[in-house]
């Protein structure tokens, strides 16, 4: 509701400009005052003003006061310091739009694909995998259409390299250190699984075991890197015993990481896998479109003699040899990440002539399909290339590769798609000296002195992802237990899940995604601070307030029409009461904000400070106990509306509210 009153009075000042002024401006800042005695609505636009009007922004400022002053739900017009408009809302009007649930809409028209998780499908998950998968999961959330808000079209894709390095060398070591056969692997498969043991968790340690295996006898290192290099191209060619081996543990593996992230609430709509860009000659079109649109050239000279390049993003185009050019195909013919990724994501924009995948089902989840990319497929099925937007959840390490494929769409000449590429880059997950002791590691007294400790698969340091739910579902079981010892065995288990997954989920989203997060589970599970379980609990204590005043949420909200307002919100003594409800307004606000940043970490501060907000205000009011009617009433409805929105925050965060903690 915060932003419909702020286009209303946008909207009006625009008009007001171009007639009284004759000046259009390109963009009109609108700022929140820090108190809320000075307004909701600061504007500086007499300061913009100023220079071109030749006059002093103040002498605009009281200009323009009488003019805004005519917009609906706007109660008065201060001018401060040396120019400022400093518009109060009218608070009434205000409370009883966001009681009967109006709000401004968040969407449009387009397609938009989000790319997140994208685990190598050789080992289990680890706690590094799940930031990504749930900023791409929240993103996803703040874009699509819901029962809140229009949103946008919207398809979640999970990139399968299974091709890849990694496969390969737990490949190795299957066939090499473990000596198994295709039937051998198909039978180790059926094996762990009628013992009920995981294939991701028996992988985990192999590949770490490979890892050493590589570089521990120095007399072998070079023909045990030649032996992972021919696995590689034998994966690559398939139909071989090889191939099909690395499909079928990938594909378990796979499975796994879908199960995994359903823990979290977290699906996917389809999962393109690298296998069908090679075996579907997809990098031949590209080169093709590249070569021929003038990216793509052969280098003749210097240290990339043989190679194809493409000039690296800010480099200025000469005659001769460009030794830092970024190479696409290598002088023995294979193509690079950079050169199967420009590929790729012109196949995400519709740029891709001819091609697109085979699709087939995978997985069922309760409300939709996941497909899988085949080479033939089955129809009828979804269209998930053809985006209008893309937004890629991919760790900063990747910066340079994501901005050589979107330097090649602007070579190309596709510079609405490059400006339509968005990198949601984030920063490494560590875990802090104290978690790693709390999850049983031997940590030295050296790495206990460090702010945190990098995780590593390859090393087999860091702990899984379903290992560390299951450990913040017991620690967060045993506080409710302790709590709540009467409740259902079933109510308990289902309020430790949510309130442990809500930790988590909050956790990695709580931090700017450039900053690196040193992961720790009593702090993410902390009733106290910047946590989830805290805004979790203030959810909680609302809604304990209403049902002991024996009043429903919805119900509580809609009295609102036979109360007078405005003797209970307005004047500065009821700031405390006005505050949750301007906040809580300020939702769409929120959501349109994080998703022109790209950046969840917006809502969930929003979130946190709504809780922040609604505890003070329960310290404040004894609502309850209130005697007067009318007022008992309007403080009934601000934990109602301050409720619901915080449950509407955590729900675009993937979270729910537990009914008791």
């Amino acid at each position: 509701m915060y932003r419909t009153q702020q286009q209303k009075i946008l909207t009006h000042l625009v008009t007001v400009l171009e007639t009284k002024y004759g000046v259009t401006l390109a963009q009109i800042a609108a700022e929140q005052p820090p108190k809320t005695e000075l307004g909701e609505v600061a504007l500086p636009v007499a300061f913009e003003l100023a220079k071109r009007l030749k006059k002093a922004p103040r002498v605009i400022a009281q200009e323009l006061a009488d003019e805004m002053r005519g917009v609906e739900g706007i109660a008065s017009v201060d001018i401060a310091g040396a120019g400022y408009l400093n518009l109060k809302f009218d608070r009434a009007s205000l409370v009883r739009a966001m009681a009967v649930g109006q709000h401004a809409d968040v969407g449009g028209l387009g397609f938009r694909l989000v790319e997140h998780t994208s685990i190598n499908p050789n080992k289990a998950a680890h706690v590094g995998h799940l930031r990504n998968a749930i900023l791409g999961d929240t993103f996803q959330r703040l874009l699509r259409k819901d029962d809140f808000k229009n949103g946008y079209g919207v398809g979640v894709q999970n990139y399968i390299d299974n091709t890849g390095v990694q496969v390969a060398d737990v490949v190795v070591g299957l066939t090499h250190l473990e000596g198994k056969s295709l039937a051998d692997v198909r039978s180790l498969l059926i094996d762990l699984k009628a013992k009920g043991q995981r294939i991701d968790y028996y992988l985990w340690d192999l590949y770490a075991r490979v890892s050493r295996w590589y570089t521990e006898d120095p007399a072998d290192i070079g023909a045990r890197k030649e032996l992972r290099l021919a696995t590689l191209h034998l994966i690559e060619e398939g139909g071989n015993d090889t191939a099909i081996i690395a499909d079928i543990v990938a594909t378990a593996v796979i499975e796994r990481h879908l199960e995994t992230m359903q823990r979290l609430d977290i699906e996917y709509d389809f999962l393109p896998r690298e296998s069908e860009i090679l075996h579907l000659h997809f990098w031949d079109a590209a080169r093709a479109l590249m070569i021929e649109k003038g990216v793509l050239y052969e280098e003749t000279e210097g240290k990339n003699k043989g190679c194809w390049v493409m000039r690296r993003p800010g480099t200025e185009q000469t005659e001769g040899t460009d030794d830092d050019a970024k190479v696409i195909v290598r002088s023995n013919g294979t193509v690079t990440y950079v050169g199967k990724d420009i590929a790729y994501h012109l196949w995400k924009f519709g740029l891709l002539p001819g091609k697109d995948f085979g699709y087939a089902k995978f997985h069922e989840y309760p409300t939709h399909t996941c497909w899988i990319s085949t080479v033939h497929g089955e129809n009828p099925h979804p269209t998930f290339g053809k985006a209008d937007w893309i937004y890629n959840v991919i760790d900063s390490r990747q910066n340079d590769p994501q901005a050589n494929v979107m330097e090649a769409l602007r070579g190309m000449g596709y510079e609405d798609a490059a400006n339509r590429y968005t990198h949601l880059n984030y920063a490494m997950v560590a875990l802090t000296p104290r978690c790693a002791i709390d999850l049983g590691y031997e940590v030295s007294e050296e790495d206990r002195a460090k702010p945190y400790l990098e995780v590593s698969g390859r090393k087999g340091f860091g702990v899984k992802a379903d290992d560390l739910l299951d450990r913040l579902i017991e620690a967060a079981k045993a506080e409710v237990d302790k709590r709540h010892p009467d409740r259902d065995p079933v109510e308990r288990e289902t309020a430790a899940t949510q309130i442990a997954v809500g930790a988590l989920r909050y956790f990695m989203l709580k931090f700017t995604r450039n900053t690196v997060i040193a992961f720790d589970l009593r702090d993410a599970l902390s009733f106290e601070g910047e946590t989830g379980p805290y805004v979790q609990y203030a959810i909680v204590r609302a809604g304990n307030i209403l049902r002991k005043a024996g009043v429903e949420q919805d119900a509580s909200l809609d009295v609102l029409a036979d109360v007078d307002v405005a003797a209970q919100i307005d004047g500065d003594e009821n700031n405390s009461v006005w505050e949750i409800w301007l906040m809580a307004s300020r939702l769409t606000t929120v959501i349109e904000a994080a998703i022109v940043a790209a950046e969840p970490a917006l809502l969930a501060r929003y979130a946190f400070q709504l809780a922040q907000a609604f505890n003070n205000f329960y310290h404040r009011h004894q609502v309850l106990s209130e005697t007067d009617l009318a007022r008992k009433t309007v403080l009934l409805a601000t934990a109602a509306v301050a409720r619901r929105e915080m449950i509407r925050a955590l729900r675009f965060m993937g979270m729910d509210a537990p009914s008791f903690m």
